[in-house]
């Protein structure tokens, strides 16, 4: 299999290269441009969106488009921040629908990132793919007009939305900051503690990449969460257990939010989201429960 690969030098996307290559697949990394620290592999090409402009054969006869590229939401919050966040999604699904025009063998599926953000936010309410969108805050508007623009960009190709949650690993993401005050032994929920969390090991995000390319039957939004998603206390508790760290020092909300500001909201607010798509189709977590997805990151 050949793969395209956009942001496939972050937090998910290093890992999926490291799995395709394994798996003896072609990538070509795609970025605005070329990393300073590169991996060396003979099936592994890096091109930015520029050089493909110009001379697209390379990304001919490809299987899958997968597009992770996108700013952090863990930014400060000004019309600055919200800019960037916003152009870096538009602006890379814009980059890949031009590069789909000017190939004459198109991929077979696109893989778009997306969040479980654009459901909204609920303390009561469960969503799956069946539930409609709800534009109630920054991250959900950012979300709705991303898949908006994949809809627009990638026309006629099967495509798939994946609504990812937190993506637990050691190397990157969100977890080494959430894990951090217990290591430091000040653990403790974050506002009132029932906000939801709806969460995914890195290897069961990466697995399920996969799955969605090879699954023909696959297409829409999918919930790239796993099927136990829990309140932010429980989340706590379940790292104080598993690491062996305290859960006793609450954050106030109103701390927080003098802190942080409205990108508090990330923190404070949350959705219960299931993978009923995926768990439909066949797709079978390693890491279904989160002590043992834990239990894991803690080896």
């Amino acid at each position: 299999m050949k793969a395209i690969i956009c942001g496939g030098t972050g937090f998910i996307g290093t890992a999926l290269t490291h799995y395709w290559l394994q798996a003896g697949h072609e990538i070509i990394i795609v970025g605005r441009e070329a990393p300073k620290e590169a991996i060396t592999h003979p099936k592994l090409l890096y091109r930015t969106w520029e050089g493909l402009a110009d001379y697209p054969e390379p990304a001919e006869d490809t299987h899958v488009l997968v597009n992770l590229a996108g700013a952090s939401l863990s930014q400060r919050w000004n019309e600055h921040g919200k800019s960037l966040i916003r152009q870096s999604r538009i602006g890379t699904v814009a980059a890949a629908g031009k590069l789909l025009s000017l190939l004459k063998s198109k991929p077979q599926v696109i893989i778009q990132a997306s969040a479980v953000a654009i459901y909204g936010t609920s303390f009561s309410e469960t969503f799956d793919e069946s539930s409609a969108p709800r534009v109630m805050d920054f991250p959900s508007e950012v979300v709705k007009t991303w898949e908006d623009a994949a809809d627009q960009a990638y026309q006629g190709i099967r495509l798939v939305k994946l609504r990812t949650g937190v993506v637990l690993g050691n190397e990157g993401g969100a977890f080494p900051k959430m894990k951090l005050p217990y290591m430091l032994g000040f653990g403790g929920k974050i506002g009132s503690g029932r906000q939801w969390l709806s969460w995914i090991h890195l290897a069961d995000m990466v697995a399920l990449i996969d799955y969605c390319a090879a699954c023909s039957d696959i297409s829409g939004p999918v919930n790239a969460t796993a099927p136990d998603p829990v309140t932010n206390d429980r989340f706590g508790t379940a790292v104080g257990q598993v690491y062996r760290r305290p859960h006793w020092f609450p954050l106030p909300a109103f701390l927080l939010k003098a802190v942080l500001g409205e990108l508090s909201e990330i923190l404070l607010k949350g959705q219960r989201v299931l993978p009923a798509k995926l768990l439909q189709h066949g797709f079978v977590f390693a890491y279904p429960d989160l002590p043992k997805a834990l239990r894991q990151l803690r080896t």
